[in-house]
C-alpha cells in the first residue's frame, strides 16, 4: 500500500507534528506498506526522517501553510502528483489554520478525497463537544461559545465525509454516533510512542524534579505548579527541582517569559525552550514525577502515553479526558482540584514522600503504556484501510451487477 499522510511534520510547530513524526516511525516498518507519502506544511528546515530502523521508502511533499486558503487545491494537487492508494489525515480543528474560513476549507480535503474515491480515514484526536470553551482559553462569552458550538458542528459533519473517522477515545464515539448519528467512526487508541525496556525503578532520584511537558498559556498554566512546589519546601525536607518543558501556546506569545521574569527569585526553576526529539528520553529519564497542570482538556494526551513509557508517576486534575483515560487505559496518578495550589502540593508531596507508592504508580504506568505500542496502532489504521478497500471493490462489483 502506498499512503499518504496529510500532516504537520518536524520541524514544524503546527500541533500535532510530533505525533506525525512517531506515526511515520512506526508506518514505515509495516511489511504492508510499501511508500509514505508525506503531504506536509512547508518549513524553512529539512523534514525529520532519518530513522536507524530499517522501513519503506518516504516521499515529502509540501504542498500547504498554515492559515492560507489555498490549501484545498494544493493538497489535491499533491494528491494528484502523487497518487496514493490511501490517504490519513492527522487532524484536529485548527490544523490548517486558527483563521475559520482557512480551518474550514482544510477540513474539506477527507470529502474531496472520498469523492475521488481514495480510501481515507481522518483521524480526529478532539471533538468541540467534550472541550471546555472558556477553561480552554478560547472564549467566556456564553454568545460566542454558542458560535463555536456552531463552527464546530459544521466542521465536525465535514471531517464525517471521510470514509472513516478515528478517534482516541471511546466516549468521543459515543459523542459523534449520538449527536450527529455517524455510523463510520471507530476507535483506535492514541498509542505510546517509545516502548523502552522495564526501567530501573529503585533507581535513586535526588533532587526530586517534578516537570511539566508541552505548549502552555491557554489552559495549560504552570504558576500554580511553581508555588504548589514553593509551598512543599517550606514544611518538607523534600529537595524539589520543577522543571518546566515546552514553549508558548501559539495562542500566548510571550507567556512562559512573563512567568519566567514574575517567578526568577526561585531556586531550581528551569525552562527548557522546545525539548527536541532526540532530548525527550533524557529529559523524563530524569524527572521524579510528571504534573499536569491543566484547567481543562482538548484530547487524548501524547504526554501521558510518554510518561507511562518511560515509567513515570503522574499527577493529574480530576476532569475531562485525563480522569477518562484513567479509566480507559489504566493509568494511574494522584489526582488534585484544578484550581487548588494547596491540592497540588499534597498530590505532590504524597507520591514523593512515600517510595514505594511512586514505584506502584510508576509501574501500572508502564504496564498501561506497553500495551498499546504505535506498531500495534499502525497496524490497526492498515486493518482499517483494507476494509476500506475491500468494501469499495464490493461497490463497484454491485453496481456493475445493477448495470447487467
Amino acid at each position: 500500500m502506498k499512503l499518504a499522510i496529510v500532516t504537520a511534520y518536524p520541524p514544524s510547530k503546527v500541533t500535532l507534528n510530533e505525533y506525525a513524526y512517531h506515526l511515520v516511525k512506526h508506518f514505515r516498518q509495516r511489511e504492508r506498506i510499501t511508500e509514505l507519502v508525506l503531504l506536509t506544511d512547508t518549513t524553512e528546515g529539512q523534514k525529520d526522517i532519518e530513522f536507524t530502523e530499517a522501513g519503506c521508502k518516504i516521499t515529502i511533499k509540501e504542498c500547504w501553510t498554515f492559515n492560507s486558503y489555498k490549501n484545498i487545491f494544493t493538497v489535491i494537487k499533491a494528491i494528484n502528483e502523487t497518487k496514493p492508494d490511501s490517504v490519513l489525515f492527522n487532524l484536529q480543528f485548527m490544523k490548517f489554520g486558527d483563521k475559520k474560513i482557512a480551518a474550514a476549507l482544510g477540513l474539506m480535503l477527507p470529502l474531496v478525497c472520498r469523492l475521488k474515491k481514495i480510501p481515507t480515514i481522518a483521524l480526529l484526536h478532539n471533538i468541540l463537544e467534550e472541550v471546555d470553551l472558556d477553561s480552554a482559553g478560547f472564549t467566556s462569552n456564553k454568545t460566542m461559545q454558542k458560535i463555536y458550538g456552531f463552527i464546530g458542528s459544521t466542521l465536525t459533519k465535514l471531517i464525517l465525509q471521510a470514509d472513516v473517522v478515528a478517534v482516541t477515545m471511546q466516549k468521543y464515539v459515543d459523542v459523534l454516533e449520538a449527536k450527529y448519528n455517524a455510523k463510520n467512526v471507530k476507535l483506535i487508541p492514541h498509542g505510546t510512542f517509545e516502548i523502552l525496556e522495564e526501567p530501573n525503578f529503585n533507581v535513586p532520584l535526588k533532587p526530586f524534579k517534578v516537570m511539566t511537558f508541552g505548549k502552555f498559556g491557554t489552559y495549560k498554566k504552570v504558576e500554580k505548579l511553581i508555588e504548589a512546589v514553593e509551598c512543599i519546601k517550606t514544611h518538607s525536607n523534600l529537595n524539589l527541582e520543577v522543571v518546566i518543558a515546552g514553549t508558548d501556546n501559539p495562542n500566548t506569545p510571550g507567556y512562559l517569559e512573563s512567568v519566567k521574569k514574575a517567578y526568577s527569585h526561585v531556586e531550581g526553576l528551569t525552562f527548557t525552550g522546545y525539548v527536541e526529539e532526540q532530548d525527550v528520553p533524557k529529559l523524563f529519564k530524569e524527572s521524579a514525577l510528571v504534573v499536569f497542570p491543566y484547567t481543562s482538556t482538548t484530547g487524548s494526551s501524547g504526554v501521558l502515553h510518554q510518561a507511562g513509557s518511560y515509567g513515570k508517576a503522574v499527577v493529574m486534575p480530576d476532569l475531562g479526558d485525563l480522569a477518562l483515560l484513567v479509566k480507559d487505559e489504566g493509568y494511574r496518578g494522584e489526582f488534585f482540584e484544578p484550581t487548588s495550589v494547596s491540592s497540588l502540593a499534597l498530590a505532590i508531596q504524597k507520591i514523593l514522600e512515600n517510595n514505594a507508592y511512586r514505584v506502584e504508580l510508576e509501574r501500572a504506568n508502564y504496564r498501561a503504556a506497553t500495551a498499546y505500542p504505535m506498531s500495534r496502532i499502525t497496524n490497526m489504521y492498515i486493518n482499517v484501510f483494507q476494509s476500506i478497500i475491500l468494501e469499495k471493490k464490493r461497490e463497484i462489483l454491485r453496481r456493475k451487477q445493477v448495470i447487467a
